[in-house]
Order: C-alpha cells, then sequence, then structure tokens
C-alpha cells in the first residue's frame, strides 16, 4: 500500500495563467488503453518504465526521460514498476496561452502531432520541468515569474525537436467532452447537451454517430478519464471521486470503472484505502 508522509499527500495543482501539474504513484503494473490526452502534456518518470503507443508510433520512456504528448489524440500506456517496486512519474499542462505564444514566436519549429520522446535530456532540463512544476504550486511566486518558468520548459521541449500547437478543427465529440468537463458530476441528458450547441437532440445523435460515438460513450468516458486522474494524482477518498464524477455509491463508481479500464479503482492505488469504500468494488 501506497503511505505518503504527514503533510505531503498528493493534489492536482492548478494556476490560471499558467497550468496544472501532479505526481503519479502506483504500485503495481496496468495498462490504460484508449486514454484521451484533451491538451498537450509533458510527462517525466521518475521511477519505473511507461510503455507509450499511438496511432503509428510506441516508445518506452525510462526513469530520467520523459515524452510530450500532443493533445486531441486516444493513447495506450502502461506503466510498469521500478526495482523499489513502485511507478512514479510527474507531468505538467500548460495555459493555452502560453502555448499560443511560443507557437507564434517559434512557428518554424516542427510541431508536435501525436508523441515526442525526450531521451537523455540534460540535467537543466530536469531543473527547468521541477522549476515550472514548482512554480504552479507555490502560488506566492509572482505570476510574471511562474509564466516565465512555464515558457522556459516549452522552450526545451522545443530543443527536442518540436513545439506543441492547440487543436484548432476540434470534432464535436471532443466539443462536447469539454462542455461536459465544465461539471462532470452534473446530469448531462442529450437535451442539455444539444441545448449547449443550439442544435436538435436529432442532430446530436447523428453527428455523434458519424464520428463513430455517442453521448453515453463519450460522458462515461469523460466521467473515467477524471476519475483515473484523480485516483492517481490525489489522496481523495473513492467516495469522493465516485460523487465528483456523478456516481452516489462506490460500488456503481467501481463497477463504471471496471468496465472501462479492465481493473478496479483498488489497482490504482495499491489498495491503500480499504475503509474508504474502494475494496467494494
Amino acid at each position: 500500500m501506497i503511505a505518503y508522509p504527514t503533510g505531503s499527500e498528493p493534489r492536482i495543482a492548478l494556476r490560471s495563467e499558467v497550468g496544472a501539474t501532479a505526481g503519479i504513484q502506483q504500485q503495481q503494473e496496468l495498462e490504460f488503453k484508449r486514454l484521451f490526452i484533451e491538451n498537450p502534456v509533458l510527462i517525466l518518470v521518475e521511477q519505473g518504465i511507461k510503455s507509450v503507443q499511438w496511432s503509428g508510433g510506441a516508445c518506452q520512456i525510462r526513469a530520467g526521460e520523459a515524452i510530450a504528448l500532443a493533445g486531441g489524440q486516444s493513447i495506450d500506456i502502461t506503466n510498469r514498476i521500478g526495482a523499489d517496486g513502485c511507478y512514479r512519474a510527474r507531468w505538467l499542462a500548460w495555459d493555452g496561452g502560453l502555448i499560443a505564444a511560443h507557437a507564434n514566436a517559434h512557428a518554424r519549429q516542427t510541431v508536435i502531432r501525436d508523441a515526442l520522446p525526450i531521451i537523455g535530456a540534460p540535467a537543466d532540463f530536469l531543473a527547468a520541468f521541477r522549476q515550472a512544476s514548482d512554480a504552479i504550486e507555490d502560488d506566492r511566486l509572482p505570476i510574471e515569474i511562474a509564466r516565465h518558468r512555464a515558457a522556459e520548459l516549452l522552450l526545451w521541449v522545443g530543443l527536442h525537436g518540436g513545439r506543441f500547437e492547440q487543436a484548432r478543427d476540434l470534432t464535436l465529440a471532443v466539443k462536447v467532452r469539454r462542455v461536459i468537463g465544465q461539471d462532470v458530476g452534473g446530469e448531462w441528458s442529450a437535451c442539455a447537451v444539444a441545448s449547449a450547441f443550439a442544435i436538435s437532440e436529432a442532430t446530436l445523435r447523428r453527428k455523434l454517430a458519424d464520428e463513430g460515438t455517442s453521448l453515453s460513450a463519450i460522458l462515461v468516458d469523460t466521467r473515467m478519464t477524471l476519475a483515473l486522474q484523480l485516483l492517481q494524482s490525489t489522496a481523495q477518498p473513492v467516495t469522493q471521486i465516485a460523487l465528483a464524477v456523478g456516481y452516489q455509491t462506490p460500488s456503481q463508481f467501481a463497477v463504471r470503472f471496471r468496465d472501462r479500464f479492465g481493473f478496479p479503482p483498488t489497482s490504482v492505488r495499491g489498495h491503500r484505502r480499504m475503509a474508504d469504500g474502494e475494496g467494494r468494488s
């Protein structure tokens, strides 16, 4: 079971105009199929191995290495534990304004369309990652300095071969995910979602079907993706996570989670919180 020192329980740090960051920790190998990456993100592996497969490619990222992932794609990820019996990584996502500013200033850089492995990165790159992460977590740091440090990390990514670009031509499915993402635990009916786009329910269903999906599939996947993130990167009890993603009981949530990922929520945390409802899946 994962144990955290007092006062160091994990959380997802968000800072307006800068970005978001969090750690990931697992104690058993897990595979995540068709994991949707909504926004560009950089993942640094600290212990263990991350295997990533995307449309047209695959790679393994070891401790001390990183991978930059473009937004708007679904990938397969396997996190394998290291010699100490644990997998640890940290991710960082930038504010869209910072990504746009970097793209405008470095238009000639190759756009990262899917993934950019960063192998053999110098110590300065790792330091820049930590400084950017710290700048997001510490809101006492002046916002100008925090944005500068996050922007510096984008420069490091550029030096390793690419830049991010915000998706422009979004599919309706992605747009629906973003609407649902504003209140993942809310009661989302076809009527409510269709109204958000000023179209009829029939048109909503038809257009999503043309893209090979449905509102119910998008709703469940959006909820389970957030639930996975909360399980990996926070210490919130499963009962609280279940409510946050729209389920009234841990057992109902656990069934949906297992259906989506092939294992129960307990697997993500290594049975760390049996008393809060994880063990009833």
